[in-house]
C-alpha cells in the first residue's frame, strides 16, 4: 500500500506540472499583443489576453481542489479553471464542464460511475493533505474534507464554495435558465453561494449569448454586496453588476426619515397606479384653436386636430418622453401642411408641446405630487383612503436640488423613471437575495431589470422581518415576471452553522415561523452556546470582554447589538482600546464588527456575541425572527450576553413605550467622553489637521447632552 506521504508527493508532482503549463500559457498570453501588426490589433489582442489570463485563475491558486476516479480507470482532476498541457491535453477540468459533474453528483446512494473522490487541502498550490472517499464503502452524505473546509475561519468577504458543493446544491447551480428559481434555505445552507455559483455556471454554459455584464445581482444592503463581491471574480467572472436594492433608483440625496405607516403605504403595489395616474394628469387639453407664430407668420391649428394628435400620442405604446416626442412630430406635421414648409425646431411648436405635454423628471414629479394634496387626491382615486392621502402629503424643500429622499421614496422614483423614460438597463439574468423582505415596489424595480424573465430568487421565510415580513413565497412571486414558470426548491442541509448554535436558535422557530422545517445540521461546533447573565449596567462591558477573547484567539467577530445598547457597547469598545468596524456603515472586515440585527442577514462570523435578546425581539413586529437571524450568523462560536432569558420565547414583539426621561441604556458622561475621543481619533485620519478641533467638538456635542460637563474637566474650566 502506498503511504500517505508518497501519495501526497505524487499528487504534488502533478500539481507542479499543471502549474508550469498554466504559467507558460500566461507568459504566452502576455507576449501576444506585441505580435500585433498595428495599434488597433494590439488593443484587441490585449483584451483577449487579459480575459484569457483571468480564465486561468490566480498564479498562486491551487490548480485543483479534487480528483475523481471512475470505474473504467479514468482519472480527472477538477479545478476552478481549465488547464491544458503543451499538446492540448486536459490536465485539469473546469468545474463548469460536464466532465466534472461526477465530483458534485456522485454519492454513496448514487455513485454515477465514480469509484473514488479525492479532495485536496492546499496552501496556494502546495498540498497540505488529501482525503479519499471510496463511494462503495461509505454511507455518509458529508465527507471529512467538507467539514474541514467549513471549519476554516471567516474573513470580511464570502468565499467561493466550489470545492464543497454537494449534490443538492449542484442540481440548483445547473438548473435551466428559463425559469424563476426560488432557492429557499435556512441559515448556513449555502443558498447565496449557490446562487452566485449558478451565475458562473450559466455564464459558462451560455457564453455564446451572454457576457458577465448581462447579469445583475441585487442584495439587501451595501455591506452584504461588499461581502459577496469577490465570489464571482474568484470564479473567473468579472463584470457582473452587483447593487444593493436602494441603488436601483436614481442617484439622489438620501436620508429623509418618515413614519413606518407612511413607508408601508409607499411600498404597496397600488402606488404604481397612483404614480401612473399622476403622470397622466400632467397632460393638458388643447384650446378650440391653437394660434402659432412660425417663421414670421401666424398659423392656426384647429383644436380638434390637435386633440387628435394628442390622443394618438396617448395611445402609443411608448414611455411618457417617447409619446411627447411623437406629439411634437405630429404637431410639426400639422404646421407643415398649412405652411408648406418644415417648421423644424420652431420655438412656438415647442412651447405648445410643453403646455400640452410638459417635460417631466422623476424627482420633480414626485416632489410636486407629494407636496400637493389636490394632486395626490386626484391620482389616488378610489384606491386610497383620505387618511392615506393625508399621510402621503408632505412639504417639499424650497428647491428641488435641496430635496432629501427617504428609502421608501427610492422605488417610487425608479417607477417614475420607468414611466417617463422607459426601460433602463436590462439584464439577461437577475439574482435577488433576501427577497422575502422586499416591498412590492422594490420587487417591481427588480422585475423590470429582467429582459427575459430569468431570475434566481434567494431567501428564507423564517428570516423574513421588517414591515414586509412574509409567510409565503406567493406574496413575492406575484410581483416578479411570469414569462417563465416559477419553481421553489429548498435546501435541507445546514453546512455552515454548527449544531450547538443552531439548536439554540431553532427553539425560536415554533414561535417565529411555525410552518418552517428546521434545517438538518451536519457538523458540531467547537463549543456549546455561552450564556452570560449580568446586570443591565454590565451588559456592554461583558459583551466587549467576550468579543475581545474571541478576537485575541484570531477569530472574526460580530457583535449583534440592538439600538438601545449601541452607544454603551461602542463606549466599552473605545475604553478598552479595541478597534472595530461598523457593519451598518459598510465597514465589515475588522477583527471586531459591530452590527445591528437588521443588517446581519447574509453575513457570517467565526464568533458571534448577541447582546440582550429580549430587546432584539422587542424591536420588530417579527422580533423572534430577527433574533433567529442574530443567533445564526456564526460558523463557530455563539455567546449571548443578557439580563434575563437568552432565548425569550414569550417576550413581547412590539416596542415598549419609553418612559419620560428614560435613556436607551446606562451610558455615563465619562462613557460619552471616551467614545467621542475614540471616534475623533478615527476621523482624524480622514480630516485635515486644521479641522481636528472642530471634528472633536462636533462629536462631543452629538454625544453629550446640552450643558453636560466632561468628567475630566470641572464646570468652571
Amino acid at each position: 500500500m502506498v503511504s500517505r506521504e508518497a501519495d501526497i508527493a505524487a499528487e504534488q508532482a502533478y500539481f507542479d506540472e499543471a502549474a508550469e503549463h498554466r504559467d507558460r500559457r500566461r507568459d504566452t498570453l502576455a507576449r501576444l499583443p506585441s505580435a500585433a501588426a498595428h495599434t488597433a490589433a494590439a488593443a484587441h489582442l490585449r483584451r483577449y489576453a487579459d480575459a484569457a489570463g483571468r480564465a486561468l485563475g490566480a498564479a498562486d491558486e491551487a490548480v485543483a481542489f479534487g480528483r475523481i476516479d471512475d470505474e473504467a480507470g479514468e482519472t480527472r482532476y477538477i479545478g476552478r479553471h481549465l488547464i491544458r498541457d503543451a499538446g492540448g491535453e486536459v490536465l485539469v477540468v473546469n468545474w463548469h464542464a460536464p466532465a466534472a459533474a461526477g465530483w458534485f453528483e456522485a454519492s454513496a446512494e448514487n455513485p454515477a460511475g465514480v469509484r473514488r473522490k479525492r479532495a485536496f487541502t492546499c496552501t496556494g498550490n502546495t498540498i497540505d493533505d488529501l482525503t479519499d472517499t471510496i463511494l462503495a464503502e461509505i454511507a455518509e452524505a458529508v465527507d471529512a474534507h467538507l467539514l474541514a473546509e467549513l471549519s476554516r475561519g471567516r474573513t470580511g468577504t464570502m468565499r467561493d464554495i466550489v470545492a464543497t458543493i454537494q449534490a443538492a446544491q449542484f442540481a440548483l447551480i445547473r438548473a435551466p435558465r428559463d425559469q424563476v428559481l426560488v432557492i429557499e434555505g435556512g441559515p448556513g445552507t449555502g443558498k447565496t453561494a449557490v446562487a452566485l455559483h449558478r451565475v458562473s455556471w450559466l455564464l459558462f454554459q451560455h457564453r455564446a449569448d451572454w457576457s458577465a455584464a448581462d447579469v445583475l445581482v441585487v442584495g439587501p444592503h451595501p455591506t452584504f454586496v461588499r461581502y459577496i463581491g469577490q465570489i464571482l471574480p474568484a470564479l473567473g467572472d468579472d463584470g457582473v453588476e452587483l447593487r444593493d436594492v436602494d441603488r436601483l433608483a436614481p442617484d439622489v440625496p438620501r436620508g429623509r426619515v418618515e413614519p413606518d405607516e407612511v413607508a408601508r403605504i409607499k411600498g404597496e403595489a397600488r402606488m404604481a397606479g397612483l404614480l401612473a395616474r399622476a403622470l397622466d394628469a400632467r397632460i393638458g387639453v388643447p384650446d378650440p384653436a391653437e394660434r402659432l407664430l412660425v417663421g414670421g407668420r401666424f398659423v392656426t391649428l384647429p383644436g380638434a386636430e390637435v386633440a387628435e394628435a394628442l390622443a394618438a400620442a396617448r395611445a402609443a405604446a411608448l414611455p411618457y418622453a417617447g409619446r411627447r416626442r411623437l406629439l411634437r412630430d405630429r404637431l410639426a406635421a400639422l404646421v407643415a401642411t398649412r405652411t408648406g414648409t418644415d417648421p423644424g425646431r420652431a420655438d412656438e411648436v415647442g412651447n405648445l408641446v410643453e403646455r400640452l405635454w410638459p417635460q417631466q423628471t422623476p424627482t420633480g414629479l414626485l416632489r410636486d405630487l407629494l407636496g400637493s394634496t389636490a394632486r395626490l387626491r386626484a391620482a389616488a382615486g378610489d384606491a386610497f383612503t383620505p387618511a392615506e392621502v393625508a399621510a402621503l402629503h408632505r412639504r417639499g424643500a424650497d428647491r428641488l436640488s435641496r430635496e432629501t429622499w427617504s428609502a421608501a421614496d427610492l422605488p417610487l422614483l425608479d417607477e417614475l423613471a420607468h414611466l417617463v423614460d422607459g426601460p433602463g438597463r436590462q439584464y439577461a439574468h437577475v439574482v435577488v437575495d433576501e427577497a422575502q423582505d422586499l416591498s412590492p415596489m422594490q420587487l417591481r424595480a427588480v422585475a423590470r431589470r429582467s429582459a427575459t424573465g430569468s431570475l434566481t430568487v434567494v431567501g428564507d421565510l423564517a428570516q423574513s422581518t421588517g414591515r414586509w415580513a412574509r409567510d409565503s413565497w406567493d406574496e413575492v412571486l406575484t410581483h416578479l415576471p411570469a414569462a417563465h414558470p416559477a419553481k421553489i426548491t429548498p435546501l435541507r442541509y445546514g453546512y455552515r452553522v454548527p449544531r450547538q448554535p443552531y439548536a439554540t436558535a431553532a427553539a425560536l422557530l415554533p414561535v417565529a415561523a411555525p410552518g418552517v422545517t428546521p434545517v438538518e445540521v451536519v457538523r458540531d461546533g467547537p463549543a456549546d452556546t455561552g450564556v452570560h447573565r449580568v446586570g443591565l449596567s454590565e451588559l456592554a462591558a461583558r459583551a466587549v470582554a467576550v468579543a475581545r477573547e474571541h478576537a485575541e484567539a484570531g477569530r472574526f467577530v460580530g457583535i449583534v447589538c440592538p439600538p438601545r445598547q449601541r452607544r454603551p457597547v461602542e463606549a466599552a469598545l473605545a475604553s478598552n482600546g479595541i478597534a472595530w468596524s461598523s457593519a451598518d456603515r459598510g465597514e465589515l472586515g475588522g477583527s471586531v464588527n459591530l452590527i445591528s440585527p437588521q443588517e446581519a442577514k447574509g453575513l457570517e462570523f467565526d464568533a458571534v456575541v448577541v447582546v440582550e435578546p429580549v430587546e432584539i425581539v422587542a424591536s420588530d413586529e417579527r422580533g423572534h425572527r430577527l433574533l433567529y437571524v442574530a443567533l445564526t450568523r456564526t460558523t463557530g462560536h455563539l455567546d449571548i450576553v443578557c439580563t434575563g432569558d437568552p432565548v425569550p420565547l414569550d417576550a413581547p414583539v412590539l416596542p415598549r413605550p419609553r418612559v419620560d426621561g428614560e435613556t436607551d441604556a446606562p451610558f455615563t458622561r465619562r462613557d460619552a467622553h471616551r467614545l467621542a475621543a475614540h471616534l475623533a481619533g478615527q476621523l482624524r485620519g480622514a480630516a485635515p489637521p486644521a479641522s481636528w478641533a472642530d471634528v472633536l467638538a462636533e462629536v462631543r456635542a452629538t454625544l453629550l447632552p446640552a450643558g453636560a460637563v466632561s468628567p475630566e474637566r470641572p464646570a468652571d474650566g
